[in-house]
């Protein structure tokens, strides 16, 4: 995940230091939970457009964000998004959590402190049988033993038929998670982000 300097002035991130913004907020979560976020600097604009390009914005109810962070593709998603829809974020850190609940006064966005392993859950409580698409950006390669695999597991079954995973890593590893549950699965590349991205579309046939 990257976001250029110019970006980050324009976001307020740099501004004295900028306690506050969102590269600080970024920065601390990453010093306190750094096995869960996958760079201490979010996307790049291109890797967004990239990896959001495949989604059927027109038929997507609920699409669902594993560690938004500061809500670097939150914005982007929410822009593109049905009015009827909904956006439901998951993060285990709390900060990140309240972070996006402060920035987005959007209705359309539910932000929730939890784990993507306990994804269809989160869903069901708010009503939710299936997800269209799934985003993530987490680093499976440094999650706790066993937490990689249920994710994927959980997140195969929380989408409905023809939805997808849309994965972004710095390790293309995480293609030995999400094979087992999916039988399509596209992959891109983005040389243009901090560090280079493999990306993956797993798409439930």
């Amino acid at each position: 995940m990257t976001l250029s300097a110019e970006q980050a002035r324009q976001e307020g991130a740099f501004t004295h230091g900028a306690p506050g913004g969102p590269l600080w907020h970024f920065l601390r979560g990453f010093l306190k939970h750094p096995v869960m976020v996958g760079s201490v600097i979010p996307s790049s604009k291109i890797l967004i457009e990239k990896m959001l390009d495949p989604v059927d914005w027109a038929n997507t109810r609920l699409f669902v964000e594993y560690g938004p962070g500061v809500g670097t593709f939150t914005q982007h998603i929410l822009d593109r998004l049905s009015p009827d829809a909904t956006l439901l974020t998951l993060d285990t850190n709390p900060d990140f959590t309240a972070y996006l609940n402060g920035k987005f006064t959007d209705s359309r966005l539910e932000a929730v402190t939890g784990s993507a392993a306990s994804v269809r859950k989160v869903m069901a409580d708010r009503g939710f049988e299936h997800a269209d698409y799934v985003l993530s950006g987490l680093p499976f390669s440094t999650l706790p033993p066993g937490v990689g695999p249920k994710i994927a597991e959980e997140t195969a079954e929380a989408l409905r038929p023809g939805g997808a995973f849309l994965v972004y890593q710095f390790s293309p590893k995480v293609r030995d998670y999400i094979s087992p549950h999916f039988d399509r699965i596209d992959k891109g590349f983005e040389w243009i982000n901090i560090p280079p991205a493999t990306l993956f579309w797993a798409w439930k046939d």
